[in-house]
């Protein structure tokens, strides 16, 4: 889901929860002071910041990295996919991600993919604002299918 509704953390959490799953793995990335540029120089000072994306392509996208996640963990229960768009104030939640599963080392793995996979595949692009300028997020690349998003090293599937 895409939205510039602030994002429901509780409701993600609830709704991953069943019978059959020993574990719910949730993830939420929120607006913090600072960031970093791609010469490691700190930009303090972040008060919000905004996203943009082009929902048409981006709904798609999350469905292939659910579709990919459930490729790599078939066990897998509920998965949530959720991210902002519009202005974020700090503090709030930027990104939604909630994975359940039987157990809990599948659950984490699952979760950790699904938010590479959003960051590496996703088109949406933040801006910030900080204290003395603003700025396009750094670290941009060409979208990668969700096949290509390597899963973490430690993480079993």
């Amino acid at each position: 889901m895409l939205t510039a509704d602030p994002l429901p953390v509780g409701e993600a959490y609830e709704w991953c929860v069943r019978g059959d799953c020993g574990a719910v793995v949730l993830f939420s990335g929120t607006v913090r002071d600072h960031a970093t540029d791609e010469h490691g120089e700190v930009r303090r000072g972040v008060g919000h910041l905004s996203y943009e994306a082009y929902e048409e392509q981006v709904v798609p996208k999350l469905a292939s990295i659910v579709a990919e996640l459930r490729i790599r963990w078939p066990d897998a229960g509920r998965v949530v996919l959720w991210h902002r768009v519009g202005r974020i104030d700090l503090g709030e939640s930027s990104v939604i991600v909630a994975v359940a599963s039987p157990h809990r080392p599948e659950a984490f793995a699952a979760a950790r993919f699904a938010i590479d996979a959003i960051k590496a595949s996703a088109p949406v692009w933040k801006h910030e604002e900080w204290d003395g300028g603003a700025d396009w997020g750094t670290g941009a690349h060409a979208p990668i299918a969700a096949s290509e998003v390597p899963t973490a090293q430690n993480a079993s599937h």
